[in-house]
């Protein structure tokens, strides 16, 4: 067995390629890339740049990125889930996935949307095992049915393994929301041992207008993308190398390089800004959907959080103690659990930190991130 030279290891420690696992590691053919960066503004001031929504327990059930690394328990293996983060954020997400080898959480140099880092995922994983299946899901959906959505993974993977595709996890619409991408889908595949189902996909179509967003919901052929992707990583690299190959080639010589921290540092900030969207999936020769039978919410917002905590007889949803008189419809969030009292106010939002306040109107709700901007850099 080849020894390669060492390299350097994000975190400050030092492996060579058999610690990075490239050689040593037993085969198996799932792997996963969780994708755990973002900043912090819609869920200010619970959240900051160094902890967003996905570091959050916003609900009793721990973090989303936790639930997110639970969620492929028994379908993953710890040892081939990878993170992306950034560097604000690195050192909360060790802390709270201790289980995942400390090699498979890397932190991006520079913020290059979600094409080059779920290239930069495919050539990790790639390095390690050529012909892996591999999923690959955002760290800050929330979705409660585990086992429904292993289940759909676990066909979706072995599928991946035998169809020349690459394949989404599509919600159906419950509602004519037009801040989502959509995927407009064809006929049902028939493929042996698949147990969900499964559609050609027709494309993608961008966030639409209302009226737009009305009548796909309509004609029931559309579902919402949700960001999940499964494929081969070989058949993955060959519509890259098709697609966009300034991708491909990245992969390439991060699969060969001996020096992974440094090229990864040298190399991925030059990569073009773009969506794997619009760099991969809208040019794919082949793309199937699977329709998710699991529930999902992307948590937009304190009006989605709202939605899942305890609520009472004014429709005044809180995470702590409250009294409301002549008040209705808001949301109470406290970091420290104190009581809250409201008196004739309706429709608020208001969030109580150790170091900040937020009072806004639920309509204004989108509008929290610009306020973000005019505050002190201590406070984000």
């Amino acid at each position: 067995m080849k020894i390669m030279p060492n390299i350097p290891h994000s975190a400050g420690k030092t492996l060579d390629r058999r610690a990075y696992g490239l050689y040593t590691l037993p085969k198996m053919s799932n792997y996963a890339l969780i994708l755990a960066g973002g900043s912090g503004t819609r869920f200010w001031p619970l959240s900051r740049n160094a902890k967003p929504k996905q570091l959050l327990d916003l609900f009793g059930k721990g973090t989303m990125l936790r639930q997110a690394v639970e969620r492929l328990s028994g379908l993953v293996p710890a040892e081939n889930i990878f993170i992306l983060t950034n560097h604000l954020q690195e050192a909360e997400v060790r802390r709270q996935v201790a289980e995942i080898p400390a090699e498979n959480i890397v932190a991006e140099p520079a913020r290059r949307d979600t094409a080059p880092a779920v290239a930069l995922g495919i050539g990790l994983i790639a390095a390690r095992d050529p012909q892996a299946n591999m999923i690959v899901i955002p760290s800050d959906s929330l979705i409660l049915d585990d086992a429904a959505f292993r289940s759909l993974a676990e066909d979706a993977l072995n599928l991946a393994g035998k169809e020349a595709a690459l394949m989404t996890i599509g919600i159906r619409p419950t509602w004519a929301c037009p801040s989502y991408g959509y995927i407009e889908r064809a006929g049902k595949l028939t493929a042996e041992g698949l147990t969900h189902d499964c559609y050609e996909v027709v494309r993608f179509r961008e966030k639409p207008d209302a009226t737009t967003a009305a009548e796909y919901l309509a004609s029931g052929n559309f579902t919402w993308n949700a960001g999940m992707f499964i494929w081969n990583v070989e058949h993955v690299r060959s519509q890259l190398a098709a697609h966009t190959p300034e991708l491909a080639d990245f992969i390439t010589r991060l699969t060969q390089t001996e020096q992974i921290t440094g090229f990864i540092a040298n190399e991925f900030p030059a990569l073009t800004p773009i969506s794997i969207d619009f760099a991969l999936m809208e040019k794919a020769d082949r793309v199937l959907n699977f329709e998710a039978t699991f529930d999902w919410d992307d948590v937009g917002s304190w009006i989605s959080v709202g939605k899942y905590l305890p609520t009472d007889e004014q429709a005044n949803a809180s995470n702590s103690p409250l009294n409301a008189l002549a008040a209705t419809g808001n949301i109470i969030f406290t970091e420290s659990g104190k009581r809250v009292a409201l008196v004739g106010v309706d429709d608020l939002i208001v969030v109580d930190t150790g170091d900040a306040l937020l009072v806004a109107r639920k309509d204004r709700a989108d509008d929290i991130k610009k306020i973000v901007a005019q505050l002190p850099e201590t406070l984000v």
